[in-house]
């Protein structure tokens, strides 16, 4: 049974052997490379910011009225920041001050026939291929739209005061 023994000798030394050499193979790696170690370069020079651009819309006077709409709205809205309860002749004129027409402006009374408050005001510019229309009234808040010119040459229906 000599022979038995010596191969359990052998395969004893065989797998402390493997296992000898698997430790060594990972300290190895554990330890990193053996040459000289390269670093990343880092830019130490700051960035410059990008610069902020300007989206605040401007007036077009030879534009289409859907092309005018973003402008006529932040003006309006402009009048809404000063004065949360404006009349109608705060937006137009605001609206003028902006560089629309007031010739080409209708604002609906804010008052009603037997003297009470409006429930909300409207107010145009005609513009050559349209009508920029807003509405405000403090409960239905701020709206506005793009309309054909009426065939009577106006943007409103009924009766108005003058813008100016």
């Amino acid at each position: 049974m000599a022979t038995g023994h010596n191969w359990m000798r052998g395969a004893a030394r065989g797998a402390l052997a493997s296992v000898l050499l698997a430790a060594g193979l990972a300290g190895c790696s554990a330890m990193g490379p053996a040459g000289p170690a390269e670093t990343a370069a880092v830019s130490a020079q700051p960035t410059a910011a990008p610069t902020p651009v300007d989206t605040t819309p401007v007036l077009d006077p030879a534009g289409t009225a859907e092309g005018n709409l973003a402008f006529f709205d932040y003006v309006n809205e402009q009048v809404l920041v000063a004065d949360p309860a404006p009349d109608g002749a705060q937006f137009t004129a605001a609206l003028a001050a902006a560089g629309f027409d007031t010739a080409a402006m209708e604002l609906t009374p804010d008052r009603t026939a037997v003297d009470l408050e409006a429930a909300s005001v409207q107010f145009s510019v005609r513009l050559a291929d349209g009508c920029l229309i807003g509405q405000w009234g403090s409960g239905v808040g701020y709206h506005s739209l793009v309309t054909a010119v009426l065939s009577s040459g106006r943007c409103l229906i009924g009766s108005d005061r003058p813008a100016g």
